[in-house]
């Protein structure tokens, strides 16, 4: 297929915005080239809300072909959590035959050379963009995202990190420069004189294993850190949340082909119901490279077994919050109540563990006991979430089962302070909609450690009395050493306490918020600024995104030549 865009036009495009990325990512400033409003769209080629949502109704019940080498069958069968049947079909692959092909277009990808594998990325990236609101629609019924969640995260945030990791990816690869002229002096003889060569390689193909809840926020950061690295992307989906990298793939080889290249450079893997592709697709020597955003035990497996490729993992943790004081009572009680309710807790981010100092706390409205803090708290969810509208905006939809299963188990664990309710959502009667639970528990009985040192991922969280400040900090110590954080929080008006609370984060590496009152939640990580975890403990062995996370997806290898 003849070209239709020139590397040159795409520099001239793009270049502006990979330049800015790069100073986002130097200065750790806010940037953002994706509009995170929805009446932004609707200019400039992209869709508007009723065109958004219209394309992705027009695609329901179809199949959507890529024309993938080695199809030999159909599959689909995704269910929104709000009810809806889908019916889209994808293609599913003879792996003999895609990896072959997969493999025959990196040469040229390979020699494009850094700056044209990116912008031809920021390219694939701006097509998302412009089909946000389809995005939208794609994210919210796979995920139960609420919509306007599932607009922004699974939208602009999820496009940011992905120019991230296209701007990680660029730095690395220009660190070393191209070509060096090396003269060694010899005395009184002729210098020794050679010209070298440095360029970067991929390691081969590259193996996106996609999550459920967040499929283009967790995806997108490795498939564009493997791609602008030169290497091909297989994406392999949840099978619950397949449509939004379905289309992100249909997008990518799009510009593949009209920029010249082989759009075998990205392929889809949809697996038929219960195959479990995953793990034979992880240990083929062609993959060289995992992404993988799920369960611990599917993590440890990979790290374990996928010996032939780099493996980088986002697994579970058990997120905490210290709360030991606080100069702004109301403000850490809205904030926590938020961040405890925000997607009914099904983000990897959201804090599990309350640690309070059984003795109680001291505030700006005067001292509050750990039953009155917990109470509170409880109050303050409830007031959250009191009118059902703003309810269903904040919660969505409970993603799977098992979810509402280990909901529904929480409350035989402990005293319970805030129950769980059901609430109704009329736009979509089938959806499971549920308000979070808060458990109390004692941080010095062994039956309770049970539950506190385990991950319940959902809207579960667990009001854990302790003795002291210091105590807090040492099981705080011991969690994320042991169960891994991807998030932990403090409220603190001591400067004692803070430092001890760092100094944990520092020795048993864990990003850390403090004293969180206003607009901005120990969940939210923005792109550019933020790591999304450290990398440092078990939650996660690789942080989005930093250097360690793009550089080893490519060697360099060196041509040296007598001058």
């Amino acid at each position: 297929m003849a070209a239709e865009l020139t590397a040159q036009q795409l520099i001239a495009q793009h270049r502006p915005t990979l330049d800015q990325a790069l100073e986002a990512i130097r200065t750790r400033a806010y940037w953002s080239p994706h509009p995170e409003h929805p009446k932004a769209y609707g200019e400039h080629g992209s869709l508007d809300a009723a065109a958004g949502k219209a394309a992705f109704d027009a695609l329901l019940g179809t199949r959507l072909d890529f024309g993938q080498p080695g199809t030999d069958d159909w599959t689909g069968g995704e269910v929104s959590p709000y009810g809806i049947e889908l019916g889209i079909t994808y293609p599913h692959a003879d792996i003999d035959v895609l990896l072959p092909a997969m493999r025959a277009g990196q040469r040229a990808w390979r020699d494009a050379g850094p700056e044209t594998r990116a912008v031809v990325c920021l390219e694939i990236l701006k097509r998302i963009s412009d089909r946000t609101h389809e995005f939208a629609h794609a994210v919210m019924h796979t995920s139960g995202q609420a919509f306007m969640m599932a607009f922004q995260a699974g939208g602009p945030h999820a496009q940011d990190r992905g120019l991230e990791a296209v701007a990680y990816a660029y730095a690395e690869q220009v660190r070393t420069p191209g070509t060096a002229e090396w003269t060694k002096p010899q005395g009184k003889r002729d210098p020794l004189v050679l010209t070298k060569a440095f360029r970067p390689v991929p390691r081969g193909i590259a193996l996106v294993i996609g999550c459920n809840t967040f499929p283009t926020w967790n995806g997108y950061p490795g498939l564009f850190a493997s791609l602008a690295t030169g290497n091909a992307v297989l994406v392999k989906p949840h099978p619950r949340a397949v449509l939004p990298l379905a289309l992100t793939v249909r997008i990518a080889r799009e510009v593949l082909a009209e920029a010249g290249f082989d759009p075998n450079l990205v392929a889809l893997a949809a697996e038929r119901p219960g195959e479990g592709i995953a793990k034979t697709l992880a240990v083929r020597p062609e993959i060289r490279i995992i992404d993988y955003t799920g369960s611990t035990a599917f993590g440890d497996w990979l790290e374990t077994n996928a010996r032939q490729a780099q493996v980088y993992t986002e697994k579970a943790g058990v997120n905490t919050v210290i709360v030991e004081s606080t100069g702004d009572y109301k403000g850490m009680l809205s904030n926590l109540a938020f961040s405890l309710s925000l997607y009914s807790g099904q983000m990897c981010t959201t804090p599990q563990n309350l640690l309070i100092p059984r003795d109680g706390i001291t505030t700006d409205e005067g001292p509050k006991s750990y039953d009155e803090v917990v109470a509170d708290l409880a109050r303050s969810v409830d007031g959250l979430l009191g009118d059902d509208a703003r309810a269903n905006a904040l919660l969505g939809a409970i993603v799977n089962p098992d979810v509402k299963a280990r909901l529904e188990a929480a409350a035989g664990l402990g005293e319970v302070a805030l129950a769980s309710r059901e609430i109704a959502n009329p736009e979509f009667p089938q959806a499971i909609v549920r308000t979070p639970v808060i458990v109390k528990l004692d941080g010095a009985k062994p039956d309770s450690e049970a539950a506190y040192m385990s991950e319940c991922f959902g809207p579960v969280s667990f009001a854990v009395a302790v003795d002291s400040a210091t105590e807090a900090v040492e099981l705080l110590r011991r969690t994320v050493r042991e169960k891994g954080a991807m998030t932990v929080g403090a409220y603190t008006t001591s400067e004692e306490v803070e430092q001890a609370v760092e100094e944990a984060c520092l020795e048993e590496p864990a990003q850390l918020s403090l004293n969180l009152t206003g607009g901005v939640y120990v969940n939210q990580t923005a792109a550019f600024s933020d790591f999304h975890g450290s990398g440092g403990n078990p939650a996660a062995n690789a942080a989005l995104c930093d250097g360690a996370f793009v550089a080893n997806r490519f060697r360099t290898v060196e041509v040296r030549r007598e001058a």
